[in-house]
């Protein structure tokens, strides 16, 4: 990631946690786990030497809350379109 410029790095920082954690609910159908594992990446990437600024960090934590968030949001209407659908 040192070829990229600072800026690159941190709409990526931004957009990319956020999108994984919601990723990774529609796969596994889990939003814990897949906080879970999204959390494990990063924590590899910055054990990996990936990252090494706290900016970084604070932005990942941001855009990972926000995607929980949305994940959240998410299964709460997939669940109950589900009731709906069931209870016709």
């Amino acid at each position: 990631m040192n070829d990229l410029s600072q800026g690159t790095q941190l709409l990526l920082a931004l957009f990319v946690p956020g999108l994984l954690v919601v990723l990774f609910t529609r796969i596994t159908f889990n939003k814990w786990v897949a906080l879970v594992i999204t959390i494990a990446l990063f924590t590899a990437s910055v054990i990996a030497g990936y990252t090494r600024e706290w900016i970084h960090y604070i932005v990942d934590a941001a855009s990972m809350t926000i995607g929980f968030w949305y994940a959240t949001r998410m299964m709460k209407k997939q669940n109950s379109q589900d009731e709906t659908t069931l209870s016709k």
